[in-house]
């Protein structure tokens, strides 16, 4: 006797189809998983038995192997319970096997029978939707699985028996619907930038980042208000096309964080604390699942207080940073996963946050701020775009009745931005999901190429600052963004200088301001 039913493995973000095997013979009996599975998968005899008898049936006093093929890939997760006990009853004829051919399976079993939520459904669903095969998933995951196709065949039961009723044409499963949330930049009670008094330059940066998917450092004393800055960033940025949605939802779903099988519209903000390994940052781990920069795809990864985190950790970004994508490589395989983040920093100018006040003259000796931020590499450094620094509120600043933009104004002057970038790129058969932030070096020249006086300003600063070439090529995507916010179809001097401005302090700007605050201590 022998059925087969197919399921999945996850590698990465994809869903590589396996054939999981069932044959009954004769002989002592026993109960056999082979194919590399892991603790979780070999336990899944205990449940198929549980499951079992919960619909008063039983193990038949025979030898049962299943075989999750191909043998060579390692199987995890708990999802291979259900297509292996529809497997088991098919080969025992309790059910038909035909209907199963048409299905892709995966659900965990509960010792009554129930079936449980899994993580993966959604790229489960777009791989059987590929092959042109329905979906058997449990009950919770049917709204995330309903996205992969709109006429799509997918059961989503919430018990074994269910299933088995309308394979028997007893019961029918009424098709799962997808969910989405409402946009949150709508929600009253969200954090919005007119929460923020003062601080007009940084609120300018923040709008440029946001515009052309900038990389953005913040250096400043405690209480500035940079991880206020940061919170508000998703508030004006626009929300994500349903082709981001999708990718974001696969590597949530992966990591079992879609709740209710809900897709949302809202950018990713991801904001691991400062004592996170490598493996939560970047993924990895001896079950390899994507990380804190992979949740990010196609949103915000904030790191406050950055020369906290290792030094191994924050050059582990360079990758992504770079090429949008996390690699992770093991003896038997390598694993991508997607990884387009926009990088929000924050840090103290010195451990004790008072480097460069007025009067105030570090404990730590004068190159106390040097020496802190040493620890954030040149490397890394290089591939954020705009480096401010972020005085300390005022009093006045506070007390100023002002009127203050709201979110929503400035997100429509980014909308508009981003709309200028997305027919460029489309007229050069770009992506047109590529922002200025991210498009190459090739396409820079074509679309930033400054006026004269600009391009004389650019050279006397390349040859001033000592720029890098990718120091350069971040100037001049900053400097058209800057043109894109002001609807200007050529990059001038003003642009550039403006975008220069946001390069960051040299090394002997922090002697010289650490020298200068010394004098004024003493005095």
């Amino acid at each position: 006797m022998y059925a087969e039913v197919k399921t999945v493995a996850f590698i990465g973000v994809e869903a590589k189809p396996i054939d999981v095997q069932v044959q009954v013979t004769s002989g002592l009996p026993a109960f056999n998983i082979v194919g590399l599975p892991d603790k979780a998968v070999a336990e899944s005899r205990e449940r198929v038995r549980a499951a079992l008898n919960a619909l008063g049936l039983g193990l038949p006093p025979k030898r049962i192997t299943v075989n999750l093929a191909p043998a060579d890939v390692p199987k995890y997760g708990s999802h291979y319970d259900l297509p292996i006990v529809l497997g088991l009853m098919a080969a025992t004829d309790a059910i038909s096997k035909e209907p199963l051919s048409k299905y892709m399976v995966l659900g965990e079993l509960a010792l009554d029978g129930g079936i449980s939520s899994v993580v993966g459904a959604l790229p489960a669903s777009i791989s059987a939707n590929r092959l042109n095969l329905g979906l058997i998933c449990p009950g919770v995951c049917g709204p995330e699985a309903a996205w992969a196709a709109e006429d799509m065949d997918i059961l989503a039961p919430n018990h074994l028996l269910n299933l088995v009723n309308h394979f028997k044409g007893t019961q029918v499963l009424s098709p799962p619907k997808p969910k989405i949330s409402s946009s949150p930049v709508s929600d009253d009670n969200k954090p919005d930038m007119s929460d923020i008094k003062g601080q007009e330059g940084a609120k300018r940066c923040l709008e440029i980042a946001a515009a052309g998917g900038h990389n953005l450092l913040m250096s400043g004393p405690p209480g500035a208000g940079k991880t206020m800055l940061a919170s508000r960033l998703p508030t004006i940025l626009p929300p994500l096309s349903p082709e981001e949605m999708l990718e974001v939802s696969m590597i949530q779903s992966l990591a079992g964080e879609l709740s209710g099988g809900e897709l949302k519209q809202a950018r990713p903000f991801r904001a691991p604390h400062h004592s996170a390994t490598m493996a939560a940052l970047v993924g990895g781990g001896s079950k390899p699942k994507p990380g804190e920069v992979a949740l990010a795809h196609h949103g915000v990864l904030f790191l406050d207080e950055l020369p906290e985190f290792s030094a191994q950790v924050l050059d582990s970004l360079r990758q992504p940073l770079e090429s949008g994508e996390t690699s992770i490589a093991r003896a038997n395989h390598r694993i991508t996963y997607p990884s387009k983040i926009q990088l929000i920093a924050a840090m103290n100018p010195c451990r004790c946050g008072k480097a460069f006040e007025p009067g105030y003259a570090c404990s730590k000796g004068r190159n106390c701020a040097e020496r802190y931020q040493s620890r954030i590499s040149g490397p890394l450094l290089d591939r954020i775009d705009l480096q401010i620094e972020v005085p300390a509120v005022t009093a006045l600043d506070l007390l100023d009745e002002s009127p203050v933009e709201s979110s929503s104004e400035i997100r429509k002057r980014i909308i508009s931005a981003r709309q200028i970038q997305r027919h460029r790129f489309e007229k050069l058969n770009a992506s047109p999901e590529m922002l200025n932030a991210t498009c190459s070096a090739a396409l820079l020249e074509q679309i930033a190429a400054p006026d004269e006086l600009g391009k004389k300003l650019l050279k006397e600063a390349a040859l001033k600052l000592n720029l890098s070439a990718r120091g350069f090529h971040k100037a001049l995507r900053v400097a058209r963004t800057l043109a894109d916010l002001e609807n200007c179809e050529r990059v001038n001097r003003a642009h550039i200088a403006e975008a220069l401005s946001y390069r960051g302090n040299k090394k002997e700007d922090l002697q010289a301001k650490q020298v200068q605050n010394t004098e004024i201590a003493r005095f």
